[in-house]
């Protein structure tokens, strides 16, 4: 195939029109992609398809050809940290851009000025996400969406795309059935929106003897997701991936009415300048329901005791995490004083390691009922929520990674340990009964606290 040519209208003193040929030669599937001239795409692939050489070239080509009276096009390459964007993209950036007639290359700011007065930089969502408010965009790259979280989108990068009627352009690999994988589901009759999926057996683009080498060493859970592009694929890592996909089949994700014969339960993850999680709950014989979920962010105490009114539920406790006790300097009070003085019940949750805070969520999770509609976020949260990888060893550390989706998974946590004080007494079953039936949660978590203290002990 013959080199993609950029023909661009480069306004300058003596406003010359002149032809710009970007030194890059796609493949069948990326000039399909180029040439599709719709506001909005996703952009599904395997490994190695080639979607960052792709985003760059498109980014360059976009950022030449706009026109603006005040020469001052501004174009953004977002992946999930700045770091990654800089491994990801920038050598790209500067490859494809260093011969343009004009163009300064910026190193420090990892940004890149061109001769008609755009600008392209590099940039991360998560590192700090509430930065980039205030910006205007006329096109942007959203490389691993799936990692970002879903406000990026929603709160940040969609509103700096309005006065330019910008474009956005989604990259990535499925990371399991969350926000990316919700955003290209509910696209797919919409005009403005083009979606794509390359898969690595039908691309064609990397060797079959390769991919049946990385398939035996990747086990076929990561190489579907890697490389066949699916969206049902456990996430690596994933804490509770498993068990919420056993809940779906179960049918244990399914519409949970609210129960105006029980008190609605409330845990909290606590965060001021950042993201406050909080899950809605019933507890009755033999199940717990989630019937509710609700995160924001850089708010109050009171924005969140205003929505749970505006719920109009028969309250019951609220738990909070044990740095609810903590005075804060500016009014010396804790955040339980403000509750209370707000009208809430608020408990906190007994300390207790991460770890088996997180087996205990996970019994739970074997269990529990969710409300499809009202816990997606949460939900796709706790799919998120996964340990940390370690880049030297090449293994998986035992914390979590803290990224957007820890503030659920970690109120989650705190709805687990607390369920232990809320279950409801139950009448003393039959003796044949007893024998019979299944273990209940509260005698789940004994027998895991009682394989772990003997673990070591060589007489048992």
């Amino acid at each position: 195939s013959r080199n993609y040519s950029v023909r661009a209208a480069l306004t300058f003193t003596l406003h010359n029109l002149m032809n710009i040929e970007i030194p890059y030669t796609p493949r069948p599937q990326q000039l399909d992609l180029h040439r599709n001239d719709k506001r909005f795409k996703i952009c599904v692939s395997h490994r190695r398809w080639g979607k960052s050489v792709y985003a760059v070239t498109e980014l360059l080509r976009r950022a030449l050809e706009i026109r603006t009276e005040r020469h001052d096009g501004r174009f953004m390459y977002l992946a999930p940290y700045y770091r990654q964007a800089k491994q990801v993209a920038w050598d790209y950036l500067v490859y494809y851009a260093k011969d343009l007639p004009g163009t300064k290359i910026n190193q420090s700011e990892l940004r890149v000025d061109l001769l008609n007065g755009s600008r392209i930089r590099l940039g991360g969502a998560g590192d700090d996400p509430d930065a980039l408010r205030g910006i205007f965009l006329d096109g942007v790259i959203l490389d691993e969406y799936a990692d970002m979280s879903p406000r990026v989108w929603s709160e940040i990068i969609r509103p700096a795309l309005v006065d330019r009627q910008g474009w956005a352009i989604f990259i990535g690999t499925p990371k399991g059935r969350n926000h990316f994988w919700r955003l290209y589901e509910d696209v797919a009759d919409d005009s403005e929106w083009h979606r794509a999926m390359y898969r690595a057996s039908e691309t064609e683009v990397l060797d079959p003897h390769e991919l049946e080498a990385a398939k035996r060493e990747m086990g076929e859970d990561e190489y579907l997701q890697e490389f066949e592009c699916s969206w049902t694929a456990a996430i690596k890592g994933s804490y509770y991936g498993g068990v919420i996909d056993d809940a779906e089949k179960e049918g244990r994700i399914c519409r949970v009415e609210y129960d105006e014969a029980l008190p609605v339960h409330v845990a909290w993850d606590l965060g001021i300048s950042d993201s406050c999680s909080l899950w809605f709950f019933q507890v009755t014989l033999g199940e717990v329901r989630i019937i509710d979920f609700y995160e924001h962010n850089n708010v109050g105490l009171e924005h969140y005791v205003k929505v749970m009114e505006e719920r109009g539920y028969w309250y019951g406790d609220d738990w909070l995490p044990q740095d609810a006790k903590v005075r804060e300097l500016g009014t010396g009070r804790t955040r339980v004083e403000t509750l209370i003085g707000m009208g809430r019940k608020p408990k906190i949750v007994p300390s207790h390691k991460v770890a088996d805070g997180i087996n205990a969520a996970r019994l739970l999770l074997q269990s529990c009922h969710f409300d499809e509609l009202a816990c997606e976020p949460g939900l796709n949260s706790l799919r998120s929520y996964q340990r940390e990888w370690d880049d030297v060893k090449r293994v998986f550390r035992k914390t979590p990674l803290h990224n957007w989706a820890s503030h659920a998974a970690d109120s989650f946590r705190y709805l687990a340990i607390a369920y232990r004080n809320l279950k409801p007494k139950t009448l003393v079953p039959d003796w044949h009964e007893e024998m019979l039936r299944e273990p209940t949660l509260d005698e789940r978590w004994k027998m895991y606290e009682f394989d772990a203290a003997n673990q070591s002990d060589p007489r048992i």
